[in-house]
């Protein structure tokens, strides 16, 4: 550690240059070590802190902590991931899994679309991603497999179906994005409305457009409809959830309640919604809650980590040197926009959604803000990225959240190979959000 003292001690004589290039470095060989994130960034603030201002640095490091976990809008985030901690363990997902028949049973690759259908509502009702990806290849894809489906396209289906809960309101990716760029969480749930929609619009248009080009991949509709007697009991399956997302979403539009409090009435709605279908127990609670604890642990250490790193490097005065690199790429802010979207998917192909989130913004939003870009817009086109990076290999988590619950035949290589279209179409709508920044900002 000492030793570690003397080399930022010395780095500050040299500049901010090869502090830079220490510290990233840093990050980068301890990262390799198999260290989690948060120590990581939290262990470089240290040695930076003590090495470039000494001990009397310190107090920065918690006061940036506090400041991150003592805000009030961070409270929805356990809120909404205690949703769907509940909602992994009912039954809710399986019947609206079946009352989606009603819109896909007429189609060719009706059980593919139907999945889409299921996972933007189970994205509606929670915004996480892993639950949803697991929920979905439990129950949609054995069905598709069964059904004689191509196997790569019922793959990518429930894994890119199920990482619609990123753009989906109210995403979790948005939440920590607001807290961050200290920008407002209902404006951008308003202005991922259009644009999550329209990604899960491209995914269901490539599955109609491959099963009606190749029958191969699609069985056809079967040819007898169900009388009303057999529609009455899937429609039920549609009520609670539909009333759920109707009343979470509507009182953030309609500004009857904040996030953080539609958040709380989310959790008391699939409490209820439990309790009516008789599926509630405490047990299913209490290990619900202690889901939600590790999981919101987690982002709140990643958050603490990344506060910390961030405000020290900005007292080195890295956000300038790191902004007037960027700005210095070109003249052309397209052309900037487009670096700081290269940027985030390489990233994304390494880091957690959080860090990244955390570590970047606080660099990028000054610069978008120059530009005289809106924030909200720049905050949905993050989203959009991180979008594509929970898909992208080596570490692209929805392959591994369903790599937990597929035959063993089924690879992991096979899951990444089957990702590839729905990773140019994510890539298509980030392209189709920075050409028209009236997708977002309608």
């Amino acid at each position: 550690m000492l030793d570690l003292l003397d080399l930022g001690l010395n780095l500050k004589a040299l500049g901010i240059e090869y502090g830079t290039l220490v510290l990233f470095a840093l990050l980068v060989v301890l990262l390799l070590t198999g260290m989690p994130l948060a120590l990581v960034t939290l262990l470089v603030a240290l040695v930076f802190a003590l090495g470039w201002f000494g001990p009397n640095a310190v107090p920065l490091i918690t006061s940036r902590v506090y400041s991150f976990v003592s805000s009030f809008v961070f409270v929805s985030v356990p809120m909404f991931v205690l949703m769907a901690a509940i909602l992994d363990r009912s039954g809710i997902a399986r019947d609206l899994f079946d009352a989606m028949k009603l819109v896909g049973g007429r189609l060719r690759g009706g059980v593919a679309v139907q999945t889409i259908f299921v996972a933007v509502i189970l994205a509606a009702m929670s915004g996480i991603i892993g639950g949803e990806i697991v929920l979905l290849g439990l129950v949609a894809l054995p069905q598709m497999l069964r059904l004689g489906y191509d196997r790569r396209l019922a793959i990518g289906v429930v894994c890119a179906g199920g990482a619609l809960g990123t753009m989906v309101p109210p995403s979790i990716v948005l939440i920590i994005y607001g807290l961050t760029a200290n920008v407002s969480v209902g404006e951008l749930f308003t202005a991922a409305f259009v644009p999550g929609f329209m990604l899960a619009g491209l995914y269901i248009g490539y599955i109609l457009l491959r099963s009606y080009t190749d029958p191969a991949v699609a069985p056809p509709p079967p040819d007898e409809r169900p009388s009303f007697a057999e529609m009455l009991p899937l429609l039920r399956g549609l009520v609670l959830p539909i009333l759920v997302v109707s009343v979470v979403l509507g009182s953030i539009y309609g500004g009857i309640a904040s996030v953080t409090e539609a958040s709380a009435i989310g959790v008391a709605g699939v409490i209820v919604s439990t309790i009516l279908r008789r599926e509630f127990s405490f047990a299913m609670l209490l290990d619900a809650a202690m889901h939600t604890l590790g999981t919101v642990g987690m982002i709140m250490w990643i958050g603490i980590g990344a506060s910390a790193l961030v405000g020290v490097y900005n007292l080195m005065g890295g956000i300038r040197f790191i902004s007037s690199l960027i700005t210095g790429v070109s003249d052309s802010p397209t052309v900037i926009i487009l670096l700081m979207m290269l940027i985030l998917f390489v990233l994304g192909m390494f880091l957690d959604w959080v860090g990244i989130a955390l570590l970047t913004m606080p660099i990028f939003v000054p610069i978008i803000i120059k530009l005289g870009y809106d924030p909200v817009w720049f905050g949905v086109l993050f989203a959009m990225n991180m979008q594509v990076s929970f898909l992208t290999p080596p570490f692209g988590p929805a392959a591994f959240y369903l790599k937990s619950v597929t035959p063993p035949d089924i690879s992991l290589g096979e899951i990444f190979r089957s990702l590839l279209p729905f990773i140019c179409l994510q890539v298509i709508a980030v392209g189709l959000l920075i050409a028209f920044p009236g997708l977002a900002l309608y």
